[in-house]
């Protein structure tokens, strides 16, 4: 094991903090109402194994490197086991069926009308709220971003640039194309589509940072949401960052994916640079994660089959297992968040809208959904507070259309608590001893099975009636096709023009 990764697991195991005294605020600093700006950058498909700072010796990362040595860490952080239903479950603050969100595609990716999400608070509370990147929460246009809370949109359609499927998700057909699908996109750009020029990372982080400036000279407070597709695939990059790969003998795939990453690394020293130009560190909170465990788990190298690192996870993306939902969590604020904390109580995504609304002094008014998660600011104001057991719920979702739910209620279905994983009704793991799932110890402890498996049973009968697109039909058209075809005819598709940084 690398000494990143003991790093991290120690912690996890004994919950002790790799504290440096000098850089960890004081207990009891109330954080909440202190507004800051709110960056949380999520990439797509980037597991635990895709950093160098977790142990990754063919990836070069100094810039998230060198932020997490700046951050306090949540150490572990969990995620649903794919994309749309980890983005449903942050921006409703509960688990992803709750609001309809069972699968990426089929209808099954639309967060239900019925959900409030906390952009729409933090907008409420005075915020700008800007998306770059992706949505993957529905094309349809009462789905979009700009009717969900968010005061800028700058995205892509579909889960995934190019992507196209039956019913209403898929990307503007200039997108729809093989290599270059990743390069000079046509976008979404609040009303309008708009045609942009260079790699697809490097634009969303640019839209992002000048409208950032923009709300910064303005002084209004802002919540930016940087959601590249990257490193998901096709697995597309630039010739530059592909070369060094290439070079070393890695296959083609293996270039694109390390490739996107290492451009990943270099926009967010981009974002860092200029939050150090704008002297914001003050007054900026800037978060990373990823949004599902790790995707691209081999490759080949001179020819010969290599496993990936994975940071020791058995399994990634789509799985129940620790290796699907455990991702990293990162996060800076100068001087009012530690330097080089770890946290190893149990958090999750749907911790967040709690937490965001809290910082922001953003009210949430009654009668919304129920919200699943907790704040995080006890933790973020005192690493040692106390943290109560919980349990998280994990399913992979995707049973066909039209199938019974709960046909699959014990297929790909894990529960989650401080100290247990409990893996398809049968499999169970002490994570606190073996956080790497290698001992079955379900025959050990049938007392804790029976526990977990009756609040699973409660769980699922309380969320299978939320769960409100298995029934819907298919759209008979693809609507940012017809928004793109219809805009062509009327008004042409514009140039975008980059802001000055």
């Amino acid at each position: 094991m690398t000494s990143a990764f003991l790093r991290l697991h120690i912690a996890t195991l004994i919950g002790i903090l790799m504290v440096s005294v000098d850089a960890t605020p004081a207990p009891g600093d109330s954080l909440a109402g202190s507004r800051p700006n709110i960056v949380l950058v999520m990439t797509d498909d980037q597991g635990m194994g895709d950093l160098s700072c977790m142990g990754n010796e063919v990836l070069r990362t100094p810039n998230l490197d060198q932020f997490y040595t700046r951050s306090t860490r949540f150490t572990d952080f969990h995620v649903s086991p794919t994309c749309a239903p980890t983005r449903s479950a942050i921006f409703s603050g509960r688990h992803e069926f709750r609001n309809g969100v069972t699968h990426t595609i089929r209808e099954r990716e639309r967060m239900a009308l019925s959900t409030t999400t906390f952009p729409q608070l933090l907008e409420n509370a005075g915020y700008a709220t800007g998306i770059f990147g992706k949505w993957h929460l529905g094309d349809e246009d009462e789905y979009q971003p700009y009717n969900r809370g968010f005061t800028e949109t700058f995205i892509h359609g579909a889960g995934g640039i190019g992507q196209s499927y039956e019913g209403s998700c898929a990307d503007f057909p200039p997108n729809q194309r093989g290599e270059g699908r990743y390069f000079d996109n046509a976008i979404l750009h609040n009303d309008t589509i708009v045609q942009t020029e260079g790699f697809c990372t490097d634009v969303f982080f640019q839209a992002a940072l000048g409208w950032m400036q923009t709300q910064h000279e303005a002084g209004t407070p802002f919540f930016a949401y940087i959601a590249p597709n990257a490193p998901h695939g096709p697995m597309i990059a630039p010739e530059k960052y592909k070369k060094r790969f290439r070079d070393q003998g890695w296959d083609g795939n293996t270039q694109g994916r390390y490739g996107m990453i290492e451009n990943i690394d270099d926009n967010f020293g981009l974002l860092v640079k200029k939050l150090d130009e704008w002297d914001l560190w003050d007054d900026t909170l800037v978060i990373f994660m990823t949004d599902n465990g790790q995707a691209g788990r081999t490759g080949r190298l001179n020819g010969e089959r290599t496993t990936m690192f994975t940071a020791g996870f058995k399994t990634g993306k789509g799985s129940p297992y620790e290796g699907g939902t455990h991702v990293p969590s990162f996060w800076r604020w100068k001087d009012r968040l530690g330097e080089g904390v770890d946290i190893p109580a149990l958090t999750a995504h749907i911790d967040l809208f709690k937490t965001f609304c809290e910082l922001a002094g953003a009210k949430t008014p009654p009668g919304i959904q129920p919200i699943d998660g907790r704040t995080l600011l006890p933790l973020l104001e005192n690493p040692e507070a106390d943290w109560s057991d919980r349990s998280l719920f994990v399913h992979q979702g995707r049973w066909a259309k039209g199938d019974d739910p709960n046909e699959s209620k014990f297929k790909n279905c894990a529960v989650r608590t401080q100290r247990w994983r409990f893996v398809n009704n049968k499999e169970l793991y002490d994570i606190a001893s073996d956080p790497l799932e290698q001992n079955d110890v379900a025959d050990e402890h049938p007392d804790v099975i029976a526990e977990l498996r009756k609040a699973y049973d409660q769980w699922w009968a309380e969320t299978v009636p939320l769960m409100v697109n298995e029934d819907a039909p298919y759209s008979p058209v693809h609507p940012q096709v017809v928004r793109y075809e219809q805009q062509s005819k009327d008004r042409g598709i514009p140039k975008w023009s980059p802001p000055q940084l």
